[in-house]
């Protein structure tokens, strides 16, 4: 990677795109992600690269819906492998949750290649290899999930998802929690718990707030999930996008 310096204006933003360049390289990112990781960026500048308040609380439902669950489970693809893999790792120890590899572009060779590059990083155990079930709805290889992971989960953590698949895990019964810059897109919309942050941040930020509220009691968890509004934290990311507020 490029050695950036910390005082460059863009650091952070250069940093993600070398970090996708180098997922492409590695065979984990398909070429399509470095796209979407583009389209991001220009939602992330325009928030002004920062953690909204209603995106920090809704890290924070986050967090205590990924405690209260029976069977969580931690959705990867390329792009979320590229940026974030020691921090996925990490939410999955702090929280109990599965790591699951899911692709849109999936080849045996990609899943294979996620799935090291999570254990090269802390994974003792990834889902995703097995592909033994299918999300029903669905036509495209997003749909294969194993039986034990996404199948069974009750909440599913999904950053940077499809909209048609976030639809369909809604289908499902499962409550998802949704990493994505777009508060207009099909992926929050469809949340119980739409995060709109760069999920650089978002995943480090849900960590901290699941250590916090690790011995909290279930009835406090509780309530912080119940008292979360996901359309007014949708709300209050589309004024801040159309507005430059800090709300």
């Amino acid at each position: 990677m490029t050695d950036i310096p910390d005082d460059h204006p863009r650091a952070q933003s250069l940093r993600t795109r070398h970090r996708i360049e180098d997922g492409v390289e590695k065979g984990i990112t398909s070429k399509q992600g470095l796209i979407a990781e583009g389209r991001g960026e220009a939602f992330d500048y325009l928030l002004g690269e920062r953690t909204l308040p209603s995106a920090d609380a809704a890290e924070r439902a986050a967090a205590a819906q990924l405690l209260l669950a029976d069977h969580p489970v931690l959705s990867v693809n390329g792009n979320v492998a590229a940026l974030v893999p020691a921090e996925m790792v990490e939410l999955a120890d702090v929280t109990g949750a599965d790591l699951e590899v899911n692709l849109f572009n999936r080849t045996e060779e990609r899943i294979e290649a996620i799935a090291d590059h999570l254990r090269e990083h802390g994974a003792e155990e990834v889902k995703g290899l097995a592909a033994d079930e299918r999300i029903p709805g669905l036509e495209h290889e997003r749909a294969k999930v194993d039986a034990d992971g996404i199948y069974a989960a009750d909440v599913v953590l999904v950053p940077l998802e499809d909209g048609d698949r976030a639809a369909a895990l809604a289908e499902m019964g499962k409550t998802e929690i949704v990493v994505d810059l777009n508060p207009m897109s099909r992926s929050p919309q469809a949340a119980a718990i739409p995060v709109v942050d760069n999920v650089m941040r978002a995943i480090p930020n849900v960590t901290e707030h699941a250590r916090d509220l690790a011995d909290a009691p279930a009835a406090e968890l509780e309530r912080i999930v119940e008292e979360f509004d996901p359309d007014e934290a949708l709300a209050a990311a589309e004024r801040a996008l159309r507005t430059l507020d800090d709300d």
